[in-house]
């Protein structure tokens, strides 16, 4: 989340959309601006979701998409370690929402109770 925050609101030290999006497309990834959103949304809200344990599977496929497009376009070429800006971080995620796409919430979720409502 705290990525996430990052890129759509400035926090954390980050640059916000309007910076995001442009580092983004310094670095070939157009149109920046809305891929600092997207990736911004799928960091922050797909962690949120995670966190509460709503909508677990599908924020997980989003986390692990916006996972895949990160190592893949900033960090593989720095090596695995996250003291070079390396995909390490990014696969540790990648691992985790693959996990929790598998597994689904579980008895603490957010999506256990709302299927406990409706059944």
């Amino acid at each position: 989340m705290a990525h996430g925050a990052q890129k759509l609101f400035g926090w954390f030290g980050g640059y916000g959309l309007e910076g995001t999006g442009q580092w983004m497309a310094s670095i070939g990834i157009e149109p920046g601006y809305l891929m600092a959103l997207l990736a911004g949304s799928g960091e922050f809200l797909g962690g949120l979701a995670l966190l509460i344990g709503l909508l677990t599977r599908p924020a997980a496929l989003v986390t692990a998409f916006t996972m895949i497009v990160a190592i893949l376009t900033v960090h593989i070429g720095n090596g695995l370690f996250m003291s070079n800006n390396g995909y390490e971080f990014g696969l540790a995620l990648l691992a985790a929402s693959v996990s929790l796409l598998i597994s689904g919430g579980g008895n603490l979720s957010a999506d256990k109770s709302v299927h406990q409502a409706i059944h």
